[in-house]
């Protein structure tokens, strides 16, 4: 039950998990009352987990975005997608592993599966820059949902990314063209796109594949225009806990305040204690979210997808302003 890395506000769980374990492996730590029993610590354990992350602060759900443990893209195509088969290449300069291209089924339907990766071990993050893409990733991403828009087949975007990768040499070859292109071309693609921010959704690294006719978040995912460390830093001049709270507050960037704010469609529920504690369970929500979009996407005429979507974003942080009172003038 004990998971190797424990975020902070998890502490609290460890004693029970430890004693939890003790029991199950046949021995009675000292420190347990007589009259309690594995059943019962059980349950006092999925209380006391369903009250820590009922009480999330929005930095303790960026931390729970970038748990070692959660489920990334190519974790969610080997549990929902069927005969995948993985595209490569942008055709200009390179392949790039931080962004994964490739066609497969989810369900009975067909379609393209875009999504941001960071790797697992030390060597595959560095190999992904861990989970922030080059030009050619994106320009990768493009060339394959333009492909999949030839061919009607609807597009699923996973999100999981903290920004694009801010190095010389992706200046050099146009990061922000490619992700500023990407915005343009998914507007106008005839073809249903979904986009699901599975963990991190840091500025336009995330946005430029994410120009969507419905966008979700798992319910423990974050999405902003910048990380809370770098907010911090740019404000304060220093990215320390108290800071970082801060600048996640002021952020409004978890599933509930993107909801409230009209930035995101629908808030897809994780297991109890996240998604990293039960993968498969994540997956299965993730999976029937995608479907149900997708049949109701498919029954719309492509010619009227582009402009319901070019709709969707220009509506984004529209207010009305009230005239002020004859007195306040």
């Amino acid at each position: 039950m004990a998971l190797v890395y424990t975020l902070d506000f998890e502490k609290p769980l460890n004693r029970l998990e430890a004693q939890i374990e003790s029991l199950e492996r046949g021995e009675r730590p000292d420190d347990l009352p007589p009259e309690k029993d594995a059943s019962t610590l059980r349950k006092e354990h999925t209380q006391l987990l369903r009250r820590l992350y009922s009480g999330l602060t929005p930095w303790d759900t960026v931390r729970v975005a970038r748990h070692p443990k959660r489920p990334q893209s190519r974790d969610y195509i080997s549990m929902i997608c069927k005969d995948f088969c993985e595209l490569h290449g942008d055709r200009r300069f390179r392949e790039d592993p931080a962004i994964i291209t490739g066609f497969g089924r989810i369900g009975s339907i067909k379609c393209l599966i875009v999504g941001h990766h960071k790797g697992r071990d030390t060597q595959e993050k560095l190999a992904c820059h861990f989970g922030c893409a080059h030009p050619e990733g994106y320009r990768k991403a493009l060339l394959k949902m333009q492909l999949a828009a030839k061919f009607r087949l609807p597009i699923v975007t996973f999100v999981d990314t903290p920004g694009a990768y801010p190095g010389i040499g992706a200046e050099q070859r146009g990061q922000a063209e490619a992700i500023a292109v990407n915005l343009r071309e998914m507007s106008r693609l005839k073809t249903p796109i979904v986009s699901i921010v599975i963990g991190e959704g840091g500025s336009g690294g995330a946005l430029g594949i994410a120009v969507a006719d419905r966008v979700a978040m798992l319910e423990h995912a974050w999405y902003s225009v910048i990380s809370p460390e770098g907010c911090a830093a740019i404000l304060w001049k220093e990215a320390n806990e108290k800071n970082n709270n801060a600048a996640a507050e002021a952020l409004h960037l978890t599933a509930r305040e993107n909801k409230r704010l009209g930035i995101i469609d629908a808030i897809i529920k994780e297991p109890l204690g996240g998604a990293h504690r039960d993968p498969l369970k994540s997956a299965d929500n993730l999976r029937k979210w995608i479907i149900e979009q997708l049949d109701e996407l498919r029954r719309i005429k492509p010619e009227t997808l582009p402009a319901r979507r070019y709709e969707r974003f220009r509506n984004l942080g529209k207010f009305t302003e009230r005239p002020l009172p004859a007195d306040d003038a």
